[in-house]
């Protein structure tokens, strides 16, 4: 099964029926075939976001323990390559998230991600490669 990288705002749109995404973002994951995967960071930013309502925080927790969510851990020797990361868009700025996103992207050598930020059409990974927004 292939991977799927997956940003903060799919996954909020996912679980917060209220968010303008939620609709588009729920068709796309009925019909993926593709293994969700992302980093604790987005898994630290979901929680928060989805904090206003504890019981969807819950129900986003429970889902990534059935298996809803792979979590690639970021390594100590992966802080090299977020900093440089850091430092090459730093006029912009990438967030500790998305750094993430792209030190799997390389991890696990592909350009998809599933996001609804246009950043990911900035950033590019170490192959100079931008990743491909599954739904921009």
């Amino acid at each position: 099964m292939q991977k799927l990288l997956v940003d903060s705002g799919p996954l909020i749109a996912l679980f917060d029926k209220r968010d303008i995404h939620h609709n588009r973002v729920l068709t796309y994951c009925r019909f993926s075939k593709e293994r969700f995967t992302s980093s604790w960071m987005v898994v630290t930013e979901v929680s928060y976001m989805l904090s206003f309502n504890q019981h969807l925080k819950i129900n986003f927790l429970k889902w990534i323990d059935k298996g809803g969510l792979e979590i690639i851990p970021i390594e100590h020797s992966d802080l090299e390559r977020i900093i440089e990361l850091s430092t090459a868009y730093i006029d912009i700025p990438i967030d500790l998230t998305d750094a993430s996103l792209i030190v799997l992207s390389e991890k696990i050598q592909t350009r998809r991600i599933l996001s609804i930020d246009s950043d990911f059409q900035i950033f590019r990974n170490r192959y100079k490669h931008f990743l491909l927004n599954e739904l921009l």
